[in-house]
């Protein structure tokens, strides 16, 4: 029997994992205790996704476990750990603001947790794939030395700079940056798994990601840009928009489109490789133009307000260059643009209001 075992197995990339990796094995354990409610309310609560999958995945078994539990995580790995193929680790903390708030946390589960599994995966399955989500705010606010100039609706890279006009790749540096506590979190995550490939030889693959998106995501204000934003746009709810005019651009990836490229690094694995995971020039937005998008979607005027204030480390830009991993696995393909993911999301939406009502 050929199991995958993903951890944050109910939210966006988890649960998309969930979909995709049950059609491709016999056996999806997923692990994921909700912690995005306590984190982030009850609006944050993935317990709809989760017995979404339970009643719509015959092949998927969900386990309530924390991963800074490391004898509960060990005793899931433990009984299935003969038929593990596969570790999907998408759990997190993923809010800057949030981390702010409570640093122990934030560092317990983006750093401790991201070891623990590690660890039981080194111990109990060392020749399973391991795939960690990492993030580009390793990088902080390294972006904002480049030479960007203002557009009508967004901030852009200057054509005539030699490097990342195709969007930033591998080579940023991550030293002399405000990464903020929750990047800082990641960072150290994505370092000791980077170890745990080319030291202990097993097949990691971090994949640094842009913004991460998809009609499954539970987008609450302080994390999940699009979903959040075109919740405003549905409920007439008012979005603020914090800095830099409401230029700042982001690429965004479909959370289908960042599982196929999990898909395809399981196939032919490296060990402790790292990749850029966005839109790249493909998908990106700036606030202004999503807004607009939404408000054609919505057929309505969003409530929106502006604050100079732009977040700590917040920066004007960025575009993933994907272009390594393309040139590691040239059969993987971007499939859905800024507008698609947004029909989707608000398609999600709407059929939640209806089941509720």
């Amino acid at each position: 029997m050929d199991v995958v075992v993903i951890t944050g197995s109910a939210g966006s990339i988890g649960s998309e994992s969930v979909d995709f990796f049950s059609k491709k094995f016999d056996l999806v354990v997923g692990i994921d205790n909700n912690t995005r409610q306590t984190l982030f309310g009850s609006e944050g609560s993935v317990i709809w996704n989760q017995k979404r999958l339970e009643d719509s995945i015959i092949n998927y078994r969900h386990y309530h476990a924390d991963i800074r539990n490391y004898q509960n995580l060990e005793s899931i790995f433990r009984e299935y750990s003969s038929d593990i193929k596969l570790v999907v680790h998408t759990a997190a903390q993923p809010s800057h603001d949030w981390a702010t708030l409570e640093p122990l946390t934030d560092f317990a589960i983006n750093a401790n947790g991201t070891l623990n599994v590690l660890e039981i995966t080194r111990l109990l399955c060392p020749d399973a794939v391991f795939i960690f989500t990492s993030t580009n705010k390793v990088y902080g606010d390294q972006p904002e030395h480049l030479p960007l100039v203002e557009l009508e609706t967004r901030w852009e890279i200057d054509k005539n700079h030699r490097f990342f006009t195709e969007g930033i790749d591998e080579s940023m540096s991550i030293d002399y940056t405000n990464h903020t506590l929750f990047g800082a979190s990641k960072l150290a995550a994505d370092i000791v798994a980077q170890e745990y490939g080319r030291h202990f030889g097993m097949k990691v693959g971090v994949f640094r990601c842009g913004c991460l998106t998809g009609p499954k995501h539970s987008g609450v204000e302080l994390h999940g840009f699009l979903s959040y934003l075109m919740k405003c746009a549905f409920t007439g709810r008012n979005y603020t928009i914090c800095g830099h005019k409401g230029k700042q651009v982001r690429d965004n990836i479909h959370s289908y489109d960042l599982v196929n490229m999990f898909w395809h690094f399981y196939q032919n694995p490296q060990r402790g490789e790292v990749y850029h995971a966005g839109g790249g020039r493909f998908v990106n937005c700036s606030m202004k133009e999503a807004i607009v998008l939404c408000e054609e979607i919505t057929s309505q005027k969003m409530h929106y307000s502006y604050s100079e204030n732009s977040r700590v480390a917040d920066v004007r830009w960025w575009i993933s260059d994907v272009s390594k991993f393309k040139r590691h696995y040239p059969d993987w393909n971007l499939s859905y643009g800024i507008k698609d993911i947004l029909l989707q999301i608000y398609g999600s939406m709407t059929k939640r209001l209806a089941q509720k009502t």
